[in-house]
């Protein structure tokens, strides 16, 4: 988290992420000691209970706190991937939400090989700006109703178990009546997803241990074995089809992430197959032209301000993972050079399967919002006269990317 100090004055500077997720909001002095400071936005109609850090406290034992204590109300979880929102009815979960592209219903559709691209990209059109809805999917015969309700089921549990994996973020409980739907309430008790999300996660740090990254590829190695299920079958069948990566493959195969996971382990554990490092994705073309352009600004002012400020390439490591969506989809998994450049290869990889627009456009958004942190960075430590000489050459980066942009529109 970033340090701030509040000055003589009594005022106190947020960071950005922070001014830009509470806007005007007004805000309440809770609580505070020598240790904490606590402040509040009140919404009406609702209180709230509990807020913190993810860390020593962990998302276990938060669950069965509530659990026990048979809280009624919504416990949201924000993290650098995302939101997520768990609905507590008397201790029990009976509905779950989340931000991450990945988790919405129409992708887990995909996932689940109940719904293809073609017919996803149609909803899209007919749905408009918004996302389309999972009647409209059934109203136009994309979907089968009970494909449709078994799909909202099978996300709210994958939300559940997916929290299991989170060590950063923050937390809040608000006690007001949940809304979910009766028809799609999580049939298993908490204390039954409890056991289960500590059993995935300790399965699927095993299986991540052996496949690896999810670019590698799976390739066959020509072994056979009489036998296997169906779903290994298959599975086998779409690896001779093609060098998919991981993620990929699982997308084609259906049936969810954790089970495709763990048919590629005991594929691998069997001697039939093996994974192979995808090779290096060239950063040429507009994409790249992109990258090149932020990351001669980036290595600009890591430059100035390292000479000032050592701690600077942490913070700026810290800013990355605190972004929401859509930033923090571009920049998963993405290291920050010793220079301050980002590495492009890991970026262009989390944009593949987007149109080639929405990749340059997301793309210049997301790096715009870091050179905005870093130059801030750079006006708080460096003397004015400097600093002032370093933004404005960033000001001519940003304007070189907008016309950049344009040209391409």
């Amino acid at each position: 988290m970033a340090k701030m100090i509040i000055d003589s004055g009594g005022r106190l500077s947020l960071p950005h992420p922070v001014v830009r997720e509470l806007g005007q909001r007004t805000l309440e002095l809770s609580s505070f000691s020598p240790r904490h400071l606590f402040l509040t936005s009140r919404r009406e109609g609702e209180s709230l209970v509990l807020a913190g850090e993810l860390g020593d406290l962990s998302i276990a034992d938060l669950l069965s706190f509530f659990n026990m204590f048979r809280k009624t109300g919504v416990l949201t979880f924000y993290s650098p991937a995302g939101v997520k929102e768990l609905s507590f009815l008397q201790g029990e979960i009976v509905a779950a939400s989340s931000s991450l592209p990945e988790e919405q219903l129409e992708e887990l559709l995909c996932a689940l090989g109940k719904l293809d691209r073609s017919a996803l990209h149609r909803a899209r059109v007919l749905a408009g700006d918004a996302p389309p809805t999972g009647q409209l999917l059934v109203d136009k015969g994309l979907v089968a109703a009970k494909d449709l309700w078994q799909a909202v089921r099978y996300r709210a549990e994958s939300i559940v178990y997916s929290l299991f994996s989170l060590h950063r973020g923050s937390f809040f409980f608000v006690a007001r009546p949940p809304e979910f739907d009766e028809r799609v309430r999580l049939s298993m008790s908490t204390q039954n997803l409890i056991m289960e999300g500590l059993r995935r996660f300790d399965e699927r740090a095993l299986f991540i241990r052996r496949i690896g990254s999810d670019r590698n590829l799976p390739v066959r190695t020509g072994k056979t074995l009489a036998g296997l299920p169906p779903a290994a079958e298959r599975m086998l069948e779409l690896i001779a089809q093609g060098r998919y990566p991981v993620r990929e493959l699982l997308r084609k195969a259906g049936g969810g992430e954790f089970e495709g996971l763990r048919l590629l382990y005991q594929l691998i554990e069997k001697g039939l197959i093996v994974m192979e490092e995808p090779p290096a994705l060239p950063l040429d073309g507009d994409l790249g032209d992109l990258l090149s352009i932020f990351n001669g600004a980036l290595t600009a002012i890591s430059r100035r301000v390292l000479t000032r400020y050592p701690a600077f390439l942490g913070e700026v490591r810290a800013f990355m993972g605190d972004l929401p969506q859509p930033f923090s989809f571009v920049f998963r998994d993405v290291s920050l050079c010793d220079d301050g450049a980002v590495d492009g290869g890991r970026i262009l990889a989390n944009l593949a399967g987007l149109e080639e627009g929405d990749k340059q456009r997301l793309l210049a958004e997301a790096l715009s919002e870091l050179i905005y942190m870093a130059c801030g960075v750079a006006r708080r430590e460096l003397p004015e006269a400097e600093s002032g000489e370093l933004i404005q050459r960033v000001r001519e980066v940003t304007q070189r990317v907008k016309s950049f942009i344009g040209r391409k529109e």
